[in-house]
Parts: C-alpha cells; structure tokens; sequence
C-alpha cells in the first residue's frame, strides 16, 4: 500500500466516524485488530471493537475535526491529529454523571495498516482535561 492509500483508507476509517456510518467504519479494520484504548487496556478483534463503538455511541455522541493525517513511506504506519467536539450523553462507569455537556479535546491516533485494511489503532487524549470540561 502506498503512503497515498494508506492516507486515504485514514480519511475514510474517520468519514464513516463521522457519518455515523457503522458498517463502513467496522468494514476498514482486519478481523483481528488492535485496539489500545487511551488509559485502558488492549483489546483485540473485531468483535471487541465492535462492542466498545456500540458503548462509545450510546454514552458520547462525537464528530471530528481540524484532521491531518500522516503516513510513513510504506503505507505500513499512519498517524492522526484532530480535534474531538463531544457531547456526553449517558453517564460511562467510573467517570463523572452525564447530563449532555459539550467538549472540545484535542486527540491523536496511530496505526498500523495491513492488508488495505487498519490492523491496529491507539488513540490517545488527556483524560484529565475531558473530566474538567464535563465536571465543569
């Protein structure tokens, strides 16, 4: 995969984000991708990632902006920055109740691409900066 393709299946892994467009989304990972959850664990498959969209969607509703998206001369390695305009929707566990705050977090991914498809994904965002916006 060229640096182009690799930037490319990038814009559209976070169009279908965007659009709200599941299967689309789901469609662009490999049957076992990683998914590094900012200050969580590891989860693999894609299963797993399917059930953490569904919690993610059902709690925040999300759209991403200010993009730019980076990759290596490979297409093998991608890298993200982007701006995350957030309402918290249903109260997630462990974190502060929910009663529709907005934020604004600047965010950041990386990943790993195999097979035309994302093989792996970290995500990373400073939680402690979210908490204070919806605590606020």
């Amino acid at each position: 995969m060229s640096q182009q393709d690799s930037i490319k299946l990038v814009q559209n892994y976070y169009a279908a984000f965007n659009s709200g467009d599941m299967d689309a989304f789901l469609n662009l990972l490999t049957d076992d991708v990683i998914h590094d959850i900012n200050q969580g664990k590891r989860e693999i498959g894609k299963e797993a990632f399917t059930q953490f969209m569904a919690c993610m969607n059902h709690n925040y509703k999300e759209q991403l902006v200010d993009m730019v998206i980076m990759a290596n001369d490979e297409g093998t390695r991608a890298a993200s920055e982007f701006v995350v305009l957030g309402e918290y929707l249903k109260s997630d566990e462990g974190l502060p109740a929910a009663n529709g705050q907005t934020y604004r977090l600047p965010a950041g991914a990386f990943f790993e691409i195999r097979d035309q498809k994302v093989a792996r994904i970290t995500n990373y965002y400073n939680l402690q900066d979210w908490i204070a916006q919806v605590s606020a």
